[in-house]
């Protein structure tokens, strides 16, 4: 049983930083791609957006609306990812999922409260 625990959202001000970490359990296969997905407040049908994925190898993938912002990096031996945010917006208040995709199998944490002020 896969399990994910996310930690580090809060309130930050526009401009600051933040860190998410997610700490993984369970069966964590070395092809497995890992990243965070966010919900925005009033989302249509309540979509998820991808924010950044990583794979074992480190190799990381942006949205357009985070790159350059935010990175993502991973501790293969922790079982474990980050996301450092950089240069926080407004429209970055979100509720952040940290996501697991192995063997055809989706994973979610329960996600973590992020609100930018302006």
């Amino acid at each position: 049983q896969v399990q994910l625990v996310e930690s580090g959202g809060g309130l930050v001000q526009a401009g600051g930083s933040l860190r998410l970490s997610c700490v993984t359990s369970g069966t964590i296969f070395s092809n497995s791609v890992m990243g965070w997905y966010r919900q925005a407040p009033g989302a249509p049908g309540n979509q998820r957006e991808m924010v950044a994925t990583i794979i074992r190898s480190g190799s990381s993938n942006y949205s357009d609306s985070v790159k350059g912002r935010f990175t993502l990096s991973r501790d293969n031996a922790k079982n474990t990812i980050y996301l450092q945010m950089n240069s926080r917006k407004p429209e970055d208040t979100a509720v952040y999922y940290c996501n697991i995709k192995q063997q055809g199998f989706n994973y979610w944490g329960q996600g973590t409260q992020v609100t930018v002020s302006s």
